[in-house]
């Protein structure tokens, strides 16, 4: 988008965003009105108009005409933290604020049916306070959130376990354990120590095997580099083998030359190996138990959205058809559209990429996310004629910069045969 389009998005954008702030300062008006101290109240309308217009500038500034042909830096990723944060609990407030003044239209409307209005009598009844006051608490849930998000939930590790069974799973591999990573996005990192604790946590599984399912990083293949000798410390007595995703391709931000852009994606390959993962690139191995064997097949990204470059049917070369097979594919919609019904049993499909959209509840009797209304399968178990699929909600994070309600995940798969 250059040029006119770029200015018609910021207009409109700032123009709606403008008015959402003319709306909430005239409620925050109606809570301060009764004060006895004027001063404060003045004080505390210009700061939020201030803080809140303030954001919105560097927000929109830095999107549409300070972002870096690298991709969204900290900073841009802070913002648009703050924006995210700013909009939501405003829009809250406004529709709480908005219903009372329904009902104040509809008070109007009944006074000036059931009785002569006097002169100069407004046809409104003013607002009220409580109104106002109801609106601030209940916008003050997400706002409070959100912050919760930014600064604490993006690195609150959870480890999700999940036992798996097989009717022809080899004996040799009953109990056999997985640990899962998925899209690290390295890019976005900003605490070391906080990345530490969740690997900690990790290596702590003591998982026969380890694997990562794609989306190393954001875009380049410099972001991960901070943080090899950390993710190096993930070993296990089967070995760690991963995949590409989406992001790890860097089709996201401009490079002066393809051959630039090849080589970033061999650097990346590089520090695979440097954190000692065998990247699985449309091949297999076999892993063997006692005499037994499993098939572990990676592919390159296949997503229905996204880059469709994975080959399942060469990955598959050579693999015994009656093996018990697992599936390393970035994409849940690659299980999706072509696994589940392929010619070729493959037991199970280890997949990531969708975050959980980083944002959701996960309860007992409630399970939601926005990301449903996108991807059919978008985390945990999912099942297909005794082929299953399993969707990490992700160890990093990106874009917004925080996490709530679907928290940074660390998968522990348990395979057992059936008895």
């Amino acid at each position: 988008m250059r040029g006119g389009g770029i200015f018609k998005l910021f207009l409109i954008f700032s123009v709606v965003t403008f008015l959402m702030d003319w709306y909430v300062y005239h409620g925050l008006k109606t809570w301060t009105l009764d004060w006895q101290n004027k001063r404060a109240q003045q004080i505390l309308l210009w700061c939020y108009l201030i803080v809140s217009i303030g954001v919105t500038v560097v927000f929109l500034g830095g999107l549409f005409f300070l972002s870096t042909a690298k991709g969204l830096s900290h900073f841009h990723e802070y913002m648009l933290s703050l924006f995210l944060t700013f909009f939501v609990s405003k829009l809250i407030f406004i529709i709480v604020m908005f219903l009372g003044d329904i009902g104040r239209f509809f008070a109007g409307v009944v006074k000036y049916l059931s009785s002569n209005p006097k002169n100069g009598e407004p046809f409104f009844p003013s607002r009220r306070k409580f109104i106002s006051e109801l609106a601030i608490l209940i916008a003050a849930i997400p706002f409070s959130s959100f912050f919760y998000a930014m600064w604490k939930g993006k690195y609150h590790y959870k480890v999700h376990r999940q036992t798996i069974y097989f009717d022809d799973l080899p004996e040799a591999f009953d109990g056999f354990t997985i640990t899962q990573l998925s899209d690290i996005h390295a890019g976005s990192f900003d605490n070391p120590e906080a990345v530490q604790r969740g690997i900690n946590l990790a290596q702590a599984q003591k998982s026969d095997l380890f694997v990562f399912t794609g989306d190393l990083v954001n875009n380049a293949a410099f972001e991960i580099e901070p943080y090899i000798e950390r993710f190096r410390q993930l070993k296990s007595p089967f070995g760690q083998f991963s995949v590409l995703g989406n992001h790890d391709y860097g089709d996201y931000i401009k490079w002066d030359s393809e051959a630039e852009k090849h080589a970033n994606l061999e650097q990346l390959k590089v520090n695979h190996w440097a954190m000692s993962y065998k990247l699985l690139l449309d091949e297999h191995v076999e892993l063997e138990k006692d005499g037994q064997k499993i098939s572990l097949i990676g592919v390159q990204n296949w997503g229905d959205h996204f880059v469709q470059k994975g080959d399942l049917n060469k990955a598959l070369t050579g693999v015994d058809p009656n093996a018990f097979k697992i599936l390393l594919s970035h994409d849940p919609t690659h299980w999706e559209k072509v696994v589940k019904d392929h010619p070729s049993n493959i037991h199970l499909t280890l997949a990531g990429h969708t975050h959980g959209a980083q944002f959701g509840i996960e309860a007992a009797a409630l399970r939601w996310s926005p990301v449903q209304y996108r991807y059919k399968h978008w985390s945990g178990l999912a099942e297909h004629a005794g082929r299953y699929l399993y969707i990490n909600r992700g160890f990093g994070f990106l874009a917004f910069s925080g996490r709530l309600g679907i928290w940074p995940e660390i998968t522990v798969l348990t395979l057992k045969r059936k008895r």
